[in-house]
């Protein structure tokens, strides 16, 4: 993925890392969550406002493809963009290190939408996002 909607930088922490010296694969999982929701405040939406009206954003599926090792003090990116599948909002989520831009990890998020706990066709998504879908 090369056209990208969104980027954060951070640095790994040494209890990131496992005894191998490399961050622990879970940890991934937390850096495109972390970038998720860095995109969605940047972007007005307020996942607490959104709970009080009865509608929840909730993730359906993540698959991660690791690439290259980060390991203690490396800073990285993480760039993402979005798509809509069916009534899906999917996250496109790559973890670069820094400066050499290496890829380390690809990550693919699904999220669904749910509203008073019913499974919408994720209009929501539509609303919110019109200006990167």
């Amino acid at each position: 993925m090369k056209n990208y909607v969104f980027e954060i930088e951070l640095k790994v922490r040494d209890y990131e890392c496992d005894l191998q010296g490399i961050v622990n694969n879970a940890n991934y999982q937390h850096y495109l969550e972390h970038a998720r929701h860095e995109f969605l405040e940047q972007t007005g939406v307020n996942f607490s406002q959104l709970h009080k009206q009865g509608i929840d954003a909730m993730v359906a599926r993540v698959e991660i493809d690791y690439k290259v090792s980060l390991t203690s003090g490396d800073r990285f990116a993480v760039r993402l963009n979005i798509a809509r599948e069916g009534a899906k909002l999917v996250f496109f989520e790559d973890i670069y290190r820094l400066p050499d831009n290496k890829l380390c990890a690809r990550g693919r998020v699904e999220s669904i939408c749910v509203q008073n706990g019913r499974l919408t066709r994720g209009e929501l998504f539509d609303q919110l996002f019109l200006t990167y879908l």
